[in-house]
């Protein structure tokens, strides 16, 4: 096998639930961001590279019932993480009006991790439903129920 699949198969498989994947995301995007403020004076290109690989994440360790959560919760998370690097005076209006004009800076790194999480949720619910359809088909006829067979005719 290739050293790549191997390593893949070797990383955690937790299983998230929506709200769970939701603050996964966004936590980890507020640390990721409090950590490229003090090493790289809050690059915005450096948040949005480590933006790619948490969406990444999100969308694979949600759970299969929460799918449809993973391409809502990383854009949340990623307007979260703006908040120490988006800059802005004391006030929460400028702090705000900060984070609304970084959102629409960088929409091509919020567009693509949305997209990441998207896909991958996508294949995921096409492969899920692929294996309850194949299931279904493999299982044997289940027997009329008992007030199913009192209601036919009887033959004589």
């Amino acid at each position: 096998m290739a050293p790549v699949v191997l390593a893949l198969r070797r990383l955690p498989n937790p299983r998230l639930t929506g709200l769970g994947s939701g603050l996964f995301a966004a936590v980890t995007m507020f640390l990721l961001a409090c950590l490229d403020q003090l090493l790289f004076d809050g690059s915005p290109v450096v948040y949005g590279v480590l933006f790619l690989p948490v969406s990444l994440l999100t969308a694979l360790w949600v759970r299969p019932a929460d799918l449809v959560t993973a391409p809502i919760s990383v854009p949340i998370a990623f307007a979260c993480g703006l908040l120490p690097i988006a800059g802005g005076s004391d006030g929460i209006g400028s702090r705000f009006m900060a984070v609304v004009t970084a959102l629409a800076v960088q929409a091509g790194w919020l567009y693509g991790g949305t997209l990441i999480a998207g896909l991958i949720a996508s294949v995921r619910k096409i492969r899920q439903m692929g294996r309850k359809r194949q299931a279904m088909a493999m299982a044997p006829a289940a027997p009329a129920p008992a007030a199913v067979r009192r209601q036919r005719p009887q033959s004589q």
